[in-house]
């Protein structure tokens, strides 16, 4: 990925960073990328995530999956939340194309929607892949009872559909041995969010038809421009002046990718910035938009609100392309000469020029065009922005104890044992107003 970080300079917007500012920012970075070698060397939780490129077998993936993948079929049902989808989802919804595996994703546990899902795929040529690291998950392992039970009511041999994502030890596991499932491990010191570029995210991938090993190769590109300096390093441009903006008041970050296939990135960069930032009161709050959608529902508050905001759009340079039909009204007639594609750039032009000219400040990620191999650096150039971003917060990067107390609560609700989270669910103050 390349990033253009021109519009987020004080010269041009407020807040904004100057050069000096930039600079002197540098020398922490070269710090925080002597700290960040350090435990990728040393492969310690967390930093083991930017050893993935080179770490990861895409031989032992595509193995796996090949009793459930080929043209018999038609979806795979990938079961798990958070980093257990959302980079496998980021992944399979920008590279869909027609002819290609239906990838779903059951995140969430409500039963309508899940219902819903189940109740319009063909079961018979339906693939499970379920992901939990610990096995024990409590909406993954819901889930996934759930989508068992539907397989056996429909007379389908569930244990023939399925493939397990999950750790060296625990209920999944001993559920893979006992069936005889195919079973990939989830890689030890890598966190979910972090886990794209692992079986995590590729597995539904290879299952849709989509190359492991380029996504691998665009990543490993990514991790060779990972040097000591913001100025000649992509990813630690992006992640310092993310982090000076924040200091100078930009508590929020837009991400508005301008293709439709990369939607669900920007739900995956949410997870990734939120997750693994927001500790001890600190971090940018990561909003999520699509361009040129967006332009006409959010940029109003971008360019004419609180001065509060950095807004980071990412588009490809090329892509696919339609002309727009001739017409007869006269209003209309320019259009004609273009193509969708001249439109969608126009659009992504004003739309950065317009923030620019009322001083807002905005970060440009450019990519190639849509591709494994460019989709691969994209996902790891932002994985290392952040870890460099935490560096410089100075916060725990790798975990997430706010997580961990609601998903004790909810497991104390549903009788999973004692604990004191749950109380509080009880001790909630009311001042209701009801009709």
């Amino acid at each position: 990925m390349d990033v253009d970080i021109g519009n987020a300079l004080a010269s041009v917007a407020s807040p904004g960073v100057s050069r000096e500012g930039l600079e002197r920012l540098d020398e922490r970075v070269a710090v925080a990328h002597e700290r960040i070698e350090r435990g990728m060397e040393n492969r310690e939780h967390g930093y083991e995530a930017l050893n993935l490129p080179n770490r990861t077998e895409p031989d032992e993936i595509r193995t796996a999956v090949e009793p459930v993948a080929g043209p018999d079929t038609e979806t795979l049902l990938t079961i798990g939340i958070g980093g257990s989808a959302l980079g496998a989802a980021t992944i399979t919804n920008a590279l869909a194309d027609e002819g290609d595996t239906e990838a779903i994703y059951l995140d969430n546990v409500d039963p309508e929607w899940v219902s819903s899902h189940l109740e319009g795929a063909s079961l018979e040529h339906t693939a499970i892949n379920v992901v939990s690291r610990s096995g024990t998950t409590a909406e993954t392992l819901a889930n996934f009872l759930v989508v068992r039970d539907a397989f056996e009511s429909a007379g389908v041999d569930w244990t023939e559909r399925t493939i397990v994502t999950t750790g060296e030890s625990g209920p999944l596991r001993d559920l893979s041995d006992r069936h005889d499932l195919p079973a990939l491990t989830v890689p030890d010191g890598v966190p979910g969010r972090f886990s794209a570029l692992s079986a995590v995210g590729m597995v539904a991938a290879a299952v849709c038809g989509h190359d492991p090993e380029a996504l691998l190769e665009g990543a490993a590109a990514e991790a060779d421009s990972l040097s000591g300096s913001l100025f000649e390093c992509p990813a630690y441009a992006y992640g310092a002046t993310s982090y000076a903006l924040d200091a100078r008041g930009a508590g929020t970050n837009a991400m508005i990718p301008y293709a439709e296939s990369l939607e669900t990135y920007a739900e995956w960069f949410a997870q990734l910035w939120a997750e693994s930032l927001g500790k001890d009161e600190l971090g940018q709050t990561p909003v999520r938009a699509l361009g040129v959608t967006d332009q006409h529902s959010q940029l109003q508050l971008y360019r004419a609100g609180p001065r509060d905001k950095l807004v980071t759009f990412v588009k490809p340079r090329t892509g696919p392309d339609r002309p727009i039909p001739e017409t007869d009204v006269d209003d209309l007639a320019y259009l004609g000469d273009s193509t969708l594609g001249e439109l969608l750039e126009a659009e992504f032009e004003a739309t950065e020029a317009s923030l620019a000219a009322a001083g807002r400040p905005n970060v440009r990620v450019e990519l190639e065009c849509v591709d494994e191999y460019e989709l691969g650096g994209l996902l790891y150039g932002m994985e290392a922005a952040c870890v460099l971003a935490g560096e410089l917060y100075g916060v725990e990067t790798f975990t997430q104890p706010a997580v961990e107390w609601a998903k004790k609560a909810t497991r104390g609700l549903l009788g999973g044992g004692e604990f004191d989270e749950a109380d509080a669910v009880t001790e909630k103050t009311e001042l209701r107003v009801e009709r």
